[in-house]
């Protein structure tokens, strides 16, 4: 049986290929504008996140006052 766990997060070396090959393929230049729109996707992301959220226990919320209310009739 193989271990997938094996297949991790990657360590020192691997780190340092990773970072120069996406600094041959992008240039130093074009770094900061891929780095600003990560940043604005994690950004992005979380707001969605959130916003699920947010509406998941208003949900919550107005079920639990339905069953209130049912059980009061």
């Amino acid at each position: 049986m193989t271990n997938i766990f094996l297949i991790g997060i990657p360590g020192g070396m691997e780190l340092f290929v990773i970072l120069f090959v996406v600094l041959l393929l992008f240039g130093g230049k074009k770094i900061p504008e891929l780095m600003r729109g990560v940043g604005k996707g994690i950004r992005e992301f979380n707001s969605a996140r959130a916003t699920i959220e947010s509406e998941i226990k208003e949900g919550m919320k107005d079920s639990e006052k339905k069953e209130i209310e049912d059980k009061k009739a």
